[in-house]
């Protein structure tokens, strides 16, 4: 029987051995193929293709390797699909924690106050490792798309910056900014002023459009949507430029010209009364905020100092000295 005690042991032996192998394999550094290995693991992918995809990516081990500790950890079903990237020196412990964790590697896209839709869209276009779903879509399939339908696209996107990861569609951005600007808006509106002649969320977004494109100085915003919800409170048309240029469209070529402030469009509110059908720009949180709080104030006019701030007068007189100031140097 000594001669079975031995095998045993020499068994057992092998088994720790290995044991103890696998275990300091897990804390050394595993060989890539570049400085840094990029995967993008897709959602319902087994453990198994996890391992075969880094290995197929850059990793020059064995992917049954990889596999067997994806299991063995007990963690191989909280591997979370997601793009990563992993750089020399990391082991596949980290490699395993980082995918259980989630730690994506991320791009960012700035959308900015006072874009248009289009500018939006020329943006996203523009940004790193972000699939083009939308290009070859209309902006009314888009607002399809986003669940709204008929919705007219512009002034429906929060301008923010917006992380994602690596791969994903260009639509994933767009709904999460179009959801932002549903909040925003929705908030703003909820704890409006009393007394405003705004009689929906849309005539907010409109107006507060109008106040991104005017404002030249953030300390004037206030009192430039005073200047307009005044007017519109009187009657008076709103005769700002930003709404012709945005009636304009690609026609503008840089120079507003008095033809162009006659010729009448839906957008020309030197032509036409109240607001333009719908927003000319994406506004910001300081502009919704400034359309639906404005300061209490009697101007009616403003006209540029020139050094980005505006002159407010409550009458024509003091408005046509203040042009004669500021615009004419007399």
């Amino acid at each position: 029987m000594s001669w079975l005690l031995g095998l045993l042991l020499l068994v057992l032996g092998l088994a720790g051995a290995g044991a103890g192998a696998a275990w300091w394999w897990l804390d050394q550094p595993l060989t890539l193929d570049k400085p840094a290995v990029e995967l993008s693991v897709e959602p319902g992918s087994s453990p198994q293709q996890v391992a075969q995809a880094w290995v197929a990516a850059g990793i020059a081990t064995d992917a049954r390797l990889l596999y067997q500790w994806f299991r063995w950890s007990g963690q191989a079903r909280q591997i979370r699909a997601g793009s990563y990237e992993i750089h020399q020196g990391a082991t596949p412990r980290d490699l395993l924690n980082k995918m259980v964790r989630g730690d994506e590697v991320l791009e960012v896209v700035r959308l900015i106050e006072g874009w248009t839709f289009r500018q939006f869209r020329a943006a996203l276009a523009k940004a790193p490792a972000l699939k083009p779903t939308t290009a070859d879509m209309s902006e009314d399939q888009i607002m399809a798309a986003l669940g709204a339908p008929g919705m007219p696209a512009e002034g429906r996107f929060f301008p923010d910056t917006y992380a994602y990861s690596r791969g994903v569609s260009d639509l994933t951005v767009l709904k999460r900014a179009h959801a932002a600007m549903a909040r925003r808006l929705a908030s703003a509106w909820d704890g409006r002023a009393d007394g405003l002649p705004l009689k929906s969320l849309d005539e907010a977004l409109i107006l507060a459009s109008i106040v991104e494109k005017e404002t030249g100085a953030a300390a004037d915003r206030g009192l430039v949507a005073s200047v307009f919800i005044n007017r519109l409170r009187i009657g008076m048309p709103l005769q700002t430029d930003p709404t012709v240029i945005y009636g304009l469209g690609e026609a503008f070529d840089g120079n507003l010209r008095r033809r162009d402030l006659q010729t009448d469009t839906p957008f020309n509110t030197y032509t036409r009364g109240g607001l333009p059908p719908t927003p000319i720009a994406m506004p910001g949180v300081a502009s919704l905020r400034a359309t639906l709080h404005p300061p209490a104030s009697k101007a009616l006019y403003f006209v540029a100092r020139g050094d980005g701030s505006s002159e407010f007068s409550e009458d024509l007189a003091a408005h046509n000295r203040a042009v004669n100031k500021y615009q004419r140097g007399q």
